[in-house]
């Protein structure tokens, strides 16, 4: 008999182990984290939640199809979700069609998470990924398996030196493969929910079952089941954008799992870490919310012009570079010497203040505490 080469190939597939010694400790750490998080969202206000909640969907569908080399308009993507959340969308653009579709897969997936996965729904979401039934200008099967050429391979590499990373089970054998899938996604987990996340997104991309689009489906699938076990339809933390910050590992793990038998223990382990990573992301931007909130409401007796508190929430929100008379013109569109007057002010008021750097400029930094 043939050794078996791919992960379907094995005779008990798709029966997976790991080891539990080494995963209980990274779990514990990522629940605890994820209680935290979850915690500290609920001491805040509602509209702090939400916009929380609008900010990690943004961050979730952008960073989806950033992994794949797709790049959406993040105003289109803030405004589809926003409109849909029933949030202000004023000064955002009206999405284009393509846009929300993207989102409304997330949004079905996550806001509907306790919902059964169905064939249909699958169907849905793919056609929603590909409305004009092609990838690139290349027409493939939407809405349905994939019916293509044999074998489905991934492959990398010039014409003549190509490298095949990962062949899928054959098409015909998908509907099979899927109906397991489905009935073990809607059973109840036999393991802990989140490790039911990372099961079914390595599980899922193995069958590959549509011919293209199966990546951004496998993620949104892994936040439907990270909805269910955070027990909320808000998503506060963003499982796409941390891996993207890994994406070269993130192929390179679903690789070597793709040709090395069915214990999954290092896939768990790096699926684990990086939702740490998410969830420490996420923390640390919530606790930036909080202190921006903070600051506003012990300034609030300041008499601050409109140019001084959009460059203050620039800079709590992330700016990028250092601050100096010339960015603040600009950013402002006034003159060098009104920014100049805008940042003595804040810096008289202890809002703002000098750097100890040298250079051609002066420059400022927020006073957080």
């Amino acid at each position: 008999m043939r050794h078996p080469i791919w992960i379907w190939q094995y005779e008990s597939w798709p029966h997976f182990c790991w080891s539990n010694d080494a995963i209980i400790g990274p779990l514990a750490r990522v629940r605890e984290k994820q209680g935290r998080l979850l915690g500290l969202m609920g001491s805040l206000g509602f509209d702090t939640q939400s916009q929380s909640s609008l900010d990690m969907m943004t961050e979730e569908v952008l960073r989806n199809n950033e992994i794949e080399g797709l790049q959406l308009n993040p105003g289109y993507v803030r405004s589809s979700i926003a409109r849909h959340l029933g949030l202000d969308a004023v000064g955002l653009p009206m999405p284009d069609h393509y846009t929300e579709g993207v989102v409304q897969v997330l949004l079905d997936a996550v806001q509907n998470a306790n919902s059964p996965l169905t064939e249909q729904r699958l169907f849905n979401w793919h056609a929603a990924l590909f409305p004009l039934g092609r990838s690139g200008i290349v027409p493939i099967v939407v809405a349905d398996w994939r019916q293509g050429e044999e074998p489905m391979q991934v492959v990398s590499g010039a014409i003549g030196k190509e490298v095949v990373h990962y062949e899928a089970p054959p098409s015909n054998d998908v509907p099979r493969q899927m109906h397991l899938f489905m009935e073990w996604f809607n059973s109840e987990p036999a393991a802990d929910p989140v490790l039911k996340a990372a099961i079914a997104h390595l599980w899922f991309v193995s069958i590959h079952p549509f011919e293209d689009g199966n990546g951004r489906l496998t993620r949104t699938l892994t936040d439907m089941l990270l909805a269910r076990a955070d027990r909320t339809a808000q998503r506060f933390y963003s499982m796409s954008a941390a891996i993207l910050r890994d994406r070269k590992n993130y192929y390179e793990i679903l690789e070597y799992m793709g040709k090395h038998g069915l214990d999954i223990t290092q896939w768990l382990l790096w699926f684990l870490r990086t939702l740490e990573c998410a969830i420490d992301a996420a923390v640390e931007q919530t606790q930036r919310v909080v202190r921006k909130a903070l600051f506003w409401h012990e300034k609030r007796s300041l008499a601050l012009n409109e140019r001084q508190i959009k460059v203050i929430n620039r800079l709590w929100d992330g700016f990028e570079g250092k601050l100096n008379t010339s960015k603040w013109a600009k950013m402002t569109k006034t003159s060098t010497a009104t920014a100049l007057r805008d940042i003595q002010g804040l810096v008289d008021n202890g809002i703002l203040r000098r750097t100890d750097e040298g250079g051609r400029s002066t420059n400022y930094i927020l006073v957080e505490e």
